[in-house]
């Protein structure tokens, strides 16, 4: 850092040191792992089987849904792709709306989330002819959960289920509180899906508290169970290789030494890709996605906090341009930043292009600057001293999310699925992905405004809202939890709408929302990393599941 860099009057803003230190820096394989090959080969035969079997046996389809959720619980659900699809498709094309078996709730989450657009007109079914629920499902513990769960796969408009969550949710916390002092299993489940539905959870997350569930039941799949525990570990392996390579790039980059205004997040970044998939063909992608979202934290930091005006201008510049050629002009500290940013896309043009298909890198890097471009324009306002109104600022920082970057970027790799249409619906700002961007928005202001405030930052969408209706504080963030909880909704629509776009693709940018329910459900999590973040990423990456 040059001396009249030191000079300028910056205001730093003392963010937590990464609390991670060398912990994922070596990576030792274990080697017992690669023995069990060959019984997870058998296992998955066996699951397979079952799958098939209850397909063509049709008094067995509500039994098939159990199987189904199960194996989608205990985190899976990737080995097992087609046939889920193959046997939830058979009872679509076999009962349509009108299924009469047996879990109801069951077979409209487990449909919709793959996408079917099945009616809740079924859940008429619980409710008296004075249009109040049943009494009979009053204490019935296991189908209001299922009901509860059914009711976060809901979309604009379905009045029934909107009363359904409200019915359920305070009777199952009435319930919880009955069985806490016995100390039942069930109290447990209640309580954490009332803390967050399925819906909303990191498929790998669910992993780790289902498994220990399952097992406790009687009636358990013994294949099942013994395949979800081998899986977990033999992926928890595989993961910690690739966050050890990035640790050694990140170590290379040395953040607290040659940028220590900025986040220190690479562990964090890793959990964020992870998040938005963990199944192990993907591990090109999800490197790549760990990687761009460490270097956009970088940006973050020295957008809001570091950078002069005049610098980020002549930043915003170099990287529309794309050409190593604008280093001379940049500051010392931001051609670390501009280098590595170009070093990131390079590396993995090169295997795209092995591949056949460097196309996604072309969108992937239009994404990033239409990026750049709106934190230019936050600056801008913030240099300017300028008060956008709650339009503007959200149109503007719907952007600056990231997620609209991210939603293309995470598509990066993925092979044959993501196609020259599947890039171009993305970088487009469907609106499937400026639901997700609304929903990190909207739950990153709720909890950042206030340590922004404390520095020269464009005003958030919280002051913006605040000033221009002349409300309190505590009634924006309100609305704005309402607002989250409504594009859920919208999320679900266009899942169901997207019908030429890959489920694969629609659940990186589903995941990618699931993600900012576990950062930023209380807090920011991600800046100031507490204890249920660390529990997290070593239960995921460090703690073996017991076989």
């Amino acid at each position: 850092m040059s001396a009249k860099q030191k000079d300028v009057n910056r205001p730093i803003a003392n963010f937590p040191p990464s609390v991670w230190g060398d912990e994922f820096l070596i990576y030792k394989e274990q080697t017992e792992l690669l023995d069990v090959q060959e019984t997870i080969r058998n296992l998955k035969e066996d699951v397979r089987k079952d799958i098939m079997t209850s397909i063509d046996v049709q008094m067995e389809h509500t039994e098939l849904l159990k199987l189904i959720d199960s194996i989608q619980r205990l985190g899976i659900a990737y080995i097992f792709e087609d046939e889920i699809k193959q046997a939830l498709q058979h009872i679509h094309d076999v009962y349509g709306d009108k299924w009469n078996g047996g879990s109801p709730s069951l077979w409209f989450r487990l449909l919709r989330q793959q996408g079917f657009s099945v009616s809740c007109d079924i859940f008429n079914n619980y409710k008296d002819k004075d249009g109040s629920f049943k009494e009979s499902l009053m204490n019935d513990a296991q189908g209001l959960l299922e009901l509860y769960e059914a009711t976060y796969l809901r979309v604009q408009g379905e009045d029934i289920l909107d009363e359904a969550l409200v019915f359920t949710r305070t009777r199952l916390e009435n319930i919880a509180n009955e069985l806490v002092q016995s100390n039942h299993a069930l109290s447990t489940q209640i309580t954490e899906a009332l803390k967050q539905p399925i819906h909303k959870r990191l498929p790998r997350l669910e992993a780790l508290r289902y498994i220990p569930f399952y097992q406790q039941q009687a009636s358990h799949n013994e294949s099942l169970l013994k395949l979800a525990k081998l899986d977990f570990n033999l992926l928890q392996s595989f993961h910690r290789k690739e966050l050890s390579q990035l640790t050694r790039w990140w170590k290379g980059f040395d953040v607290p030494k040659n940028l220590p205004y900025a986040r220190d997040r690479l562990v964090e970044c890793y959990f964020w890709a992870l998040g938005v998939y963990f199944e192990p063909q993907y591990s090109h992608s999800r490197m790549f996605l760990a990687k761009v979202i460490s270097m956009a934290t970088v940006l973050d930091d020295t957008y809001d906090v570091y950078g002069t005006y005049e610098e980020l201008q002549i930043f915003t510049e170099a990287i529309q341009r794309w050409s190593i050629a604008c280093m001379d002009v940049l500051p010392e500290y931001m051609k670390l930043i501009f280098q590595a940013l170009i070093d990131i896309y390079e590396e993995m043009e090169e295997i795209l292009t092995k591949e056949g298909k460097s196309y996604q890198l072309s969108h992937a890097k239009e994404s990033m600057k239409e990026f750049i471009r709106s934190y230019m324009m936050e600056a801008k306002w913030a240099n300017e001293g300028y008060v956008p109104t709650t339009e503007e600022n959200m149109s503007l920082r719907y952007v600056s999310s990231g997620y609209g970057m991210l939603a293309t970027t995470c598509l990066v790799g993925m092979g044959d699925i993501a196609t020259h249409e599947s890039m171009k619906w993305a970088l487009g700002g469907p609106p499937l992905v400026k639901a997700s961007c609304a929903i990190a928005r909207l739950m990153d202001d709720i909890f950042s405004q206030k340590e922004e405030k404390e520095r020269k930052h464009v005003v958030s969408s919280v002051e913006s809202y605040m000033k221009e209706h002349n409300v309190t504080e505590e009634y924006v963030h309100k609305l704005f939890n309402k607002k989250v909880e409504d594009t859920w909704k919208d999320i679900n629509h266009e899942s169901l709408m997207c019908k030429d776009v890959p489920m694969p693709i629609i659940m990186r940018v589903i995941n990618l929302a699931r993600v900012m329910d576990v950062l930023y459900k209380t807090k920011d999590s991600f800046t100031n990393v507490g204890d249920e973040l660390i529990n997290h990423i070593k239960s995921l990456l460090t703690r073996d599941m017991v076989i």
